[in-house]
């Protein structure tokens, strides 16, 4: 049965450390709380309308990917079962349930990091004005959505909640962070993406992008936050996918073409969003889910 939808947390006992586009976090010390809700953002604005079941269908497949990712990198995470989170999250665990995550501290880089392997997005903008995108050539004639000839690496400012976060060449994000570190992250960003996406093709979904976090903790290059989930990544089905068409998707491209469609722009307040909006987000995102990991909501 669909559980109503959770807006925002209110934990009176712990110390709200922020509120992200989606998750809320709590500072429990020595570590952190992090939970997913089901608000949902477009074009970097938080929409007034949640999503039933969206914080959970995230966290379950962070938890996939994290599992499948161990071997390649570290991440960030302590456990996901309630029952094991510090006694202070006890009063709150049925709305912590499948929907949270108790994690290190880390010190996150100043950064998003991206790996495109199809031109779609703001990457297709930027080659249609420039022939490529974030300072790397690509070839002449690309269609939208076409598969690049090899991933790119992309990354971008993180911005504050409300302001666009905005692409960077890789030179910036290396005086930023440091020459080394930011090759380090650039190849792992890479090795990931293409681990992930050569899995998500045998479950017939083209993973065309993704926006990847790390943090550094003792020294070490962690992953953290989420993890190749439909809110920082671009899912297509592969029976249905078309170079030189917008491709159907399991991600919140359905929500921005809507917005886009009403003529909704970014310095407006959000829109209510209409039932059949929210029922279709829903439905793209546990498809998601449901292919990739085999598995559908937890009970």
């Amino acid at each position: 049965m669909q559980a109503p939808a959770l807006f925002a947390t209110h934990f009176p006992s712990l110390k709200l450390k922020s509120r992200g586009k989606v998750r809320d976090l709590y500072d429990l010390g020595d570590s952190l709380l992090i939970v997913a809700t089901d608000r949902i953002s477009a074009f970097d604005v938080v929409m007034r309308t949640p999503i039933p079941d969206k914080g959970t269908i995230l966290t379950q497949m962070s938890l996939f990917w994290f599992d499948f990712l161990k071997d390649t990198v570290e991440n960030h995470l302590i456990d996901t079962n309630v029952s094991a989170f510090p006694d202070s999250c006890a009063p709150y665990a049925e709305t912590l349930s499948d929907r949270s995550m108790w994690v290190r501290k880390a010190e996150p880089l100043p950064v998003e990091c991206i790996v495109r392997g199809y031109l779609v997005g703001s990457g297709w903008k930027d080659y249609q004005k420039t022939g490529s995108v974030c300072g790397i050539a690509l070839p002449k004639g690309l269609q939208l959505a076409e598969r690049l000839p090899e991933p790119i690496f992309t990354p971008s400012t993180k911005a504050e909640q409300g302001v666009h976060d905005e692409n960077i060449r890789f030179e910036e994000m290396a005086d930023r962070i440091g020459f080394d570190l930011a090759g380090h992250v650039r190849d792992l960003t890479l090795q990931i993406y293409e681990k992930a996406a050569a899995y998500a093709l045998s479950k017939g979904i083209i993973l065309a992008d993704t926006k990847l976090e790390f943090g550094i903790v003792d020294d070490r290059l962690i992953l953290i936050d989420e993890v190749l989930t439909p809110d920082s990544s671009r899912f297509w089905p592969a029976d249905r996918y078309r170079p030189g068409f917008n491709p159907e998707s399991f991600d919140k491209q359905y929500l921005r073409d809507y917005l886009v469609d009403i003529g909704w722009t970014p310095e407006q307040p959000a829109p209510e969003l209409p039932e059949s909006v929210v029922h279709n987000t829903r439905s793209r995102y546990l498809e998601a889910l449901e292919r990739l990991t085999g598995r559908g909501l937890n009970p």
